[in-house]
């Protein structure tokens, strides 16, 4: 199913409630430059990157968790309105260029969106169609990139079929794309956000399949954002993405790791030094990853979500 490219981002954010705006103006837009420059400390309050600046582009890839309305209290790590402005602070502070999300509902949205600030544009809806689900959307900073054309499918044998889970998954799984054209360096590339199923391993592997087999048709550079739910060096989904997709893993390949390595789901605990890397960001050979980071950023001593962002410094 694809619609014209920015329709949905613009009609869905006329209908984001007002508070959401008013609380971006709150947090105020990050001014802080993109450069690595010496490494940061997550909760600092100085961005790890910040926003880009020049030729560079700075993607995250974020698991926001989604709202278990009804099932978590007041106090609670996992509780939604106290995570929702924790959310907007981070993103204020950080401003990536483009942002692949996984697990937000549609009420959440604005939190994202408070955080950006304007200029920001989105693509995507929940994967049980309309506005139902959870997104896998991709928001851009509209400023510099303009939306070519984008699309969503659904990571089954029957990829336009809304709703639809074929390989051995009970939960739906999707992938929003977009060919988007950077008005600074005159470039298109394709960003590519997806969310892969946590239980099932062939749901996994398939799924990789089916981004490396549209990777494969495309001559343009590619940013592949996603929470992979598999680990990082160390699964069959990643072989399919790396070994066999040729894609560079921005972690490993980085001129420089602005934070220090620790696993991406730490469950709003401690980060885990030996824990696992399942939220990747890939790129195709040739784009350049001056630094890499895994934000462990805290306000509070409060996360905002389950998973750590990572983020990527690249140049096309």
């Amino acid at each position: 199913m694809s619609t014209t490219p920015g329709t949905a981002g613009v009609s869905r954010r006329t209908i984001l409630t007002a508070a959401g705006a008013a609380a971006a103006g709150a947090l105020g837009a990050s001014t802080a430059l993109a450069g690595p420059a010496s490494a940061r400390t997550a909760g600092a309050g100085r961005p790890v990157i910040g926003r880009a600046r020049g030729e560079l582009l700075h993607a995250m890839s974020f698991n926001v968790r989604y709202d278990r309305e009804g099932q978590t209290q007041p106090g609670e790590p996992d509780y939604w309105p106290e995570r929702a402005p924790l959310t907007s602070a981070f993103l204020a502070l950080e401003q990536p260029t483009i942002l692949g999300v996984q697990e937000v509902e549609f009420n959440q949205l604005s939190a994202v969106e408070a955080g950006l600030g304007r200029g920001y544009e989105m693509v995507g809806f929940g994967r049980d169609g309309g506005a139902a689900g959870e997104y896998s959307a991709i928001f851009y900073d509209a400023r510099r990139l303009t939306v070519k054309w984008w699309d969503q499918f659904w990571l089954s044998d029957t990829p336009k079929v809304i709703g639809s889970a074929t390989w051995g998954n009970t939960v739906t799984r999707i992938v929003t794309w977009a060919e988007l054209h950077d008005s600074v360096t005159g470039r298109d590339f394709l960003h590519i956000n997806s969310h892969f199923d946590h239980q099932a391993e062939n749901a996994r592997v398939r799924s990789a399949q089916a981004v490396r087999d549209q990777i494969a048709e495309t001559d343009l550079p590619v940013i592949f954002t996603a929470d992979c739910n598999a680990a990082a060096e160390g699964s069959a989904a990643y072989d399919v993405l790396v070994a066999e997709g040729g894609l560079q893993d921005t972690w490993l390949t980085a001129d420089r790791q602005l934070t220090p390595y620790a696993g991406t789901f730490p469950n709003y605990g401690t980060p885990n030094p030996d824990g696992t890397r399942i939220d990747w960001i890939l790129a195709s050979p040739g784009v350049e990853v001056r630094a890499a980071a895994i934000n462990t950023w805290t306000r509070g001593g409060r996360y905002p979500s389950d998973h750590t962002p990572v983020q990527a410094l690249l140049k096309l």
